[in-house]
């Protein structure tokens, strides 16, 4: 039987990097509905890309059999996402944000330890690229015609549980999520998510990682703390509905 990408709803993650997306992403992906877990690197402009992201799942995974969703998370301003132009149905939309001092430090200590020089070992750098990218998320937020859910991504690590439930609501799951996951053929993979070993551990780690060696200039810091009050707050008020960790 040939596949169509239009037989299967959507389900998207629209978020920055070291947010926990990739956890995110494998308690989704782990789900009887849902395929998917990685990011595709797609934009979302037109409805060919329904099929993009079809053939780029199924490059590396099988469809599970009587699945509803295929997800995909997005991390980067590159790629565009107009769910409005995919001719699509019930598509599921979530927005999720790290504060921005452990998110900053994260990816300075991730590209640190690659081989190749990066842009993104520089505390400034990445400042530049969490501002730029919250302001994109807000932006989108307050100009879609679209619901979606918003969540503190902290809550994964927190209160997972608690976060889980609203989410299996939200998205209308039959079982819930859970927060043991599958690993998968691309499960850390470079440039499909994490590549820590945390992430092939089927578990949420509650672990708290050490980025005291790391430091974020006061003036950078100052100014992404600032974007991240202002920009949540954008995105929560339009949000259809939401859950964060003053809730």
């Amino acid at each position: 039987m040939n596949l169509i990408a239009g037989d299967y709803s959507r389900i998207f993650l629209l978020s920055h990097m070291r947010a926990y997306t990739s956890l995110a992403g494998h308690i989704l992906g782990s789900h009887p509905a849902i395929n998917g877990y990685f990011e595709m690197h797609i934009s979302y402009d037109d409805a060919s890309a329904l099929d993009k992201q079809l053939d780029a799942f199924q490059e590396h995974e099988t469809l599970k059999e009587n699945s509803q969703y295929i997800f995909d998370k997005l991390l980067h301003n590159d790629y565009q996402f107009k769910p409005e132009r995919l001719g699509l149905e019930g598509i599921k939309i979530l927005v999720a944000l790290r504060g921005p001092e452990h998110t900053i430090k994260s990816i300075v200590d991730l590209f640190a330890k690659k081989e190749a020089d990066d842009l993104y070992e520089l505390p400034e750098e990445v400042t530049k690229y969490y501002i730029e990218r919250l302001a994109f998320l807000a932006n989108f937020c307050q100009t879609t015609d679209h619901d979606y859910y918003y969540f503190d991504a902290e809550l994964l690590q927190s209160a997972p549980e608690i976060l889980l439930t609203a989410m299996t609501g939200w998205l209308e799951l039959d079982p819930p999520l859970s927060g043991r996951y599958n690993t998968f053929s691309q499960t850390g993979e470079a440039r499909k998510g994490d590549s820590s070993k945390y992430i092939h551990s089927g578990v949420i780690d509650k672990t708290k990682t050490d980025y005291s060696h790391i430091n974020i200039p006061e003036d950078a810091l100052s100014r992404a703390q600032t974007v991240y009050r202002e920009c949540r707050q954008i995105i929560i008020e339009n949000a259809a509905d939401s859950i964060t960790s003053s809730d």
